[in-house]
């Protein structure tokens, strides 16, 4: 089901989530509407603060494939890279963001199996920026600018 992605300004959007603890029904229905809505929405990524539950979730769907990270947590970070950022809650918008160019995470599935992962590039940034979500941040807080989207 696809879920009404709550814009800036919601204070849903700038909790810290909580740790999912229960990996059962309820978060398999929720990475499915956000699967669902990531991809109406024709995103790289949504969190689940972003259709307004409070968890340490997130999905990407990248070049390299479709993701779901719950209770992600960095190993490491290299590299730097610099570029233009959207969000899927703060429309018509974009920004200059420096993020890291290469990460490791490691995650759990929806059945709470572990994984880690290495990412690249644009699929660093958006891990990257997905991230930061579940601890309340926006790409707004770090970019150099904001404008008006192209």
């Amino acid at each position: 089901m696809v879920r009404e992605v709550l814009q800036v300004g919601d204070p849903i959007l700038r909790k810290k989530c909580e740790k999912v603890t229960r990996f059962d029904e309820t978060l398999c229905a929720l990475l499915d509407d956000m699967k669902d809505t990531v991809l109406k929405e024709e995103g790289a990524g949504l969190a689940a603060p972003q259709i307004g539950v409070s968890v340490r979730a997130f999905v990407i769907n990248v070049d390299e494939g479709y993701f779901e990270l719950v209770n992600p947590v960095f190993v490491w970070q290299k590299g730097e890279q610099t570029g233009t950022e959207g969000c899927l809650s703060v429309r018509g918008k974009a920004g200059t963001v420096t993020r890291p160019s290469k990460v490791k995470v490691v995650f759990q599935d929806r059945k709470g199996d572990r994984y880690s992962l290495v990412a690249h590039g644009f699929f660093a940034r958006a891990v990257c920026h997905e991230a930061d979500h579940l601890d309340g941040i926006l790409y707004t807080d770090k970019a150099k600018d904001v404008r008006d989207a192209e």
